[in-house]
């Protein structure tokens, strides 16, 4: 799935995203500035969540309550290594069947052994970006 869309229309981009995904898993990837974030508030929202969702970049993890369960968001922008991830607990995240949302994902690329989802972000305009969605199904 390719996209153009204008910021203003985030909120129905977010829904389409996770209508076409097949895991709930969702690897962001994209430049600083690019709206990860403004993306995950979306999704968020379309899930059910009633929380103000905000960058998790020092905590590296929010937890926000969705209709069905919990939705994770991680910043993994400040993680070094996957002896990192290990340290805050990553697997136990990645094994509870929740929701995730992950910028910065690359390093933990080779931990994800279920299926996810990867979107691909960047500016088209100011006003505009570019969405590319792939699936990857082990």
């Amino acid at each position: 799935m390719d996209i153009t869309y204008s910021l203003d229309d985030v909120d129905t981009i977010a829904k389409k995203i996770i209508e076409a995904v097949d895991s709930k898993i969702i690897v962001l990837h994209g430049d600083m500035g690019v709206g990860k974030t403004t993306l995950v508030k979306s999704i968020a929202n379309a899930l059910g969540s009633k929380d103000v969702v905000s960058s998790p970049t020092f905590s590296i993890v929010n937890e926000y309550e969705i209709s069905d369960g919990l939705l994770y968001h991680f910043d993994l922008y400040r993680i070094d290594n996957l002896e990192d991830a290990f340290n805050f607990g990553i697997e136990d995240y990645l094994y509870s069947e929740h929701w995730m949302v992950i910028e910065w994902p690359e390093l933990i690329i080779p931990l994800l052994n279920d299926s996810y989802t990867s979107i691909y972000l960047s500016v088209n305009t100011e006003k505009l970006r570019n969405i590319t969605l792939k699936k990857h199904i082990n």
